[in-house]
């Protein structure tokens, strides 16, 4: 097993799973494991406190194990990461699924901790409100079980019908979280992170929850205007982790699995024809 990533199936690796947080590594991997039951897929577990970190450590971690040009599937943060690998390394995408992305653009940013917060009971809305405001202080950094907590009863308001799973982070990593945030914030404000999609050669789907807080709005009418070859894809009665819910699970495993079999027969037909 090489640093940075853990290998699934059998090779040669065509696809890679990109977790959230940032700073949630190994969140995702229940998804790249249900994928590589018929292909290879491979789990980075990016470290890095930068954006500009996070993506060179990507491009090795791939350059290294990966038959490029590879598919990316990036969920929540993980999402905008392959996004703007992408964009940095157009020749090395051949297709980009996002899932579960958070708006590119600020306007459609605004409501989400609200609306995580409405979906909560008393006292649960009051402790994530505290929580909240405390992370919103990276000068008074949060403990690890407080961060933990959190993430907890986010979960609890992102998800609409939930199956049990245990957590599958290997390590909950505050300090990227706090650091990659602040960056990713400056460029949705700036208009930056959304200008990154001229430069994405590939088509890209977007898979996401009816019910996920993060609307979808805001990534169909951005990503729309600047790629090409987009196109949306909603699961009815879905939050924002799609794998962990009752109605909607075999749904989003069907729709990665057309996503990639689509891919994998374009590709042959190329190679065929090369």
């Amino acid at each position: 097993m090489m640093e940075n990533v853990r290998i699934h199936g059998r090779p040669p690796y065509r696809a890679a799973v990109l977790h959230g947080g940032p700073g949630a590594p190994g969140e995702t991997g229940p998804v790249a494991k249900e994928l590589s039951v018929s292909r290879g897929v491979l789990e980075p577990l990016q470290t890095a406190g930068t954006i500009k970190g996070q993506i060179r450590e990507l491009k090795a971690v791939l350059e290294n194990a990966a038959r490029f040009p590879i598919v990316l599937i990036g969920y929540s943060w993980g999402a905008l990461l392959g996004f703007l690998f992408a964009a940095h390394y157009p020749a090395d995408v051949r297709k980009l699924i996002l899932v579960s992305c958070p708006p590119f653009e600020s306007s459609h940013a605004a409501n989400i901790n609200e609306t995580r917060l409405n979906r909560l009971s008393g006292p649960k809305k009051a402790e994530a409100a505290g929580l909240l405001e405390q992370l919103a202080r990276p000068s008074e950094p949060a403990e690890s079980d407080t961060f933990m907590r959190l993430a907890e009863l986010c979960g609890e308001a992102d998800a609409f019908d939930p199956i049990e799973t245990n957590s599958c982070i290997i390590d909950y990593q505050i300090g990227v979280f706090h650091s990659i945030w602040k960056e990713a914030e400056a460029l949705r404000r700036s208009g930056k992170l959304l200008s990154f999609g001229d430069r994405i050669a590939c088509p890209v789907t977007a898979v996401h929850g009816v019910y996920d807080p993060h609307p979808a709005e805001g990534v169909e009418i951005s990503l729309s205007r600047k790629i090409e070859r987009f196109r949306m894809i909603r699961l009815e009665k879905c939050g924002h982790k799609p794998w962990i819910e009752k109605h909607a699970g075999d749904d989003f495993y069907r729709v990665l699995n057309d996503e990639l079999r689509e891919d994998s027969e374009t590709l042959h037909g190329f190679e065929m024809r090369s």
